[in-house]
């Protein structure tokens, strides 16, 4: 049973103050379930990481049954049966006890069978059940609460359905000192990888080694996963926003865009800086360069308590498009980050707590140029904080850190 580096007792405050809000209706949150891949690790569902820490149960669930009479009850893990012979191949499961309890802080544990009684019983006692998985869009699968729940509204009358799916966003989007302080490891270990490619980069080095670089370094500062798939992108597939090939070989001239981030005890960072490949960059580069830096400078600034993140995109495109630039900004300026990449989005301003990307770019495919800048932002109570700022992205402090880290590695500029 692998767990993320949060206390159980920050988990316990969680769930209750999810059985509080709920006012009395009662609600599921599913782990999902998977077999488990060949290449990389299955991952529980982000919410349910949340409220338990657990990351590798599948098929589990956490029950709130708030008009339970036994408050032992009102919240319960339950966990899919042991099978000793699927054990054999996937690993070995504990049995449920009292360290079992202990170590996720749960008072009530049992398992998956029994949660259509339990669910059907807090149905017919309190007749509402509460959706806390996001909602799907039409054309995706139904969200697994409340496909659950409408088999249950058609053998229990009178059963209302609500959406609660606000709750769980408005949670992890407001992240706690514990968080924080997993979020700055990650983006320590991501620094970490940044300082090791501003050694390596020059011409005829090819992408994928630039990724290898990258990643090497995040796993000697203690990481086990990646927050996302490194994108590393030179010259025209700089100018590709999910560039995956990450095998082309960098010539001098170009700019490289390298998007990645490390991923410490469940919880990301994601920086992105724009790099020349011969250590300088040329006229024309200084020039785009500069546009993506002041959109950032302006985003960052806008960045506070009670603005909305379309004003933030707005103070980003501002500056492109007073330059000119405006077309070939492409996408938004960025977005919550967290458990997930992407994290957990509630609808209305930035609050105290949160932390958010802001990655303005442009990009140039009939020059083969694309840039740029992206940085994890902590919201504070008046303003913000950049919590990467370790990372140089300034003209002058990135061409400063490649020449001092490729002469100490015996190179030139």
């Amino acid at each position: 049973m692998r767990t993320t580096s949060i206390a159980p007792s920050e988990h316990m405050r969680r769930r209750a103050r999810v059985l509080g809000a709920l006012k009395g209706a009662a609600a599921v949150v599913f782990a999902g379930g998977a077999t488990r891949p060949l290449l990389g690790t299955w991952l529980a569902d982000a919410n349910f990481r949340y409220l338990t820490g657990l990351e590798d149960e599948p098929e589990a669930a956490v029950f709130f049954d708030p008009s339970a009479e036994d408050e032992r009850r009102r919240i319960v893990l339950f966990l899919k049966p042991l099978d000793r012979e699927a054990e054999r191949w996937d690993g070995y499961r504990e049995e449920l006890g009292s360290s079992l309890r202990a170590r996720t802080g749960f008072r009530t544990v049992m398992r998956t069978p029994s949660l259509p009684a339990l669910l059907t019983d807090a149905a017919r006692r309190a007749k509402r059940l509460a959706c806390l998985h996001p909602c799907a869009v039409y054309d995706a699968a139904v969200s697994p609460d409340l496909a659950v729940y409408r088999k249950v509204a058609e053998r229990v009358p009178g059963v209302a359905i609500e959406d609660r799916t606000e709750l769980l966003k408005d949670l992890r989007a407001r992240k706690s000192p514990a968080e924080l302080a997993l979020m700055r490891r990650a983006i320590a270990a991501t620094a970490e990888g940044y300082r090791a490619v501003f050694g390596m980069l020059r011409p005829g080095v090819s992408e994928l080694e630039i990724r290898q670089a990258l990643e090497t370094a995040y796993h000697r500062h203690g990481v086990e996963r990646l927050a996302f798939n490194t994108i590393v992108g030179a010259g025209l597939n700089g100018t590709v926003l999910h560039y995956a090939a990450n095998k082309a070989v960098v010539e001098a001239g170009d700019l490289v865009v390298i998007d990645s981030g490390a991923s410490f005890g469940g919880y990301c960072a994601d920086v992105t800086r724009t790099l020349p490949v011969s250590g300088r960059f040329t006229k024309e580069q200084r020039r785009f360069y500069e546009i993506v830096l002041a959109a950032q400078r302006a985003a960052i600034a806008a960045a506070r308590p009670g603005v909305h993140m379309w004003r933030v995109d707005e103070a980003a495109r501002a500056v492109i498009e007073k330059a000119g630039c405006g077309d070939a900004f492409i996408h938004g300026v960025g977005h919550q980050l967290g458990l997930a990449t992407h994290d957990a989005t509630p609808g209305g301003p930035l609050v105290p707590g949160m932390v958010v990307t802001i990655e303005p770019g442009i990009y140039f495919p009939d020059r083969g140029l694309g840039i740029r800048i992206e940085d994890d932002v902590l919201i504070g109570r008046a303003g913000n904080r950049v919590l990467s700022s370790a990372i140089p992205k300034s003209i002058e402090d990135i061409e400063s850190a490649m020449r001092k880290a490729r002469a100490a590695r015996g190179g030139h500029v």
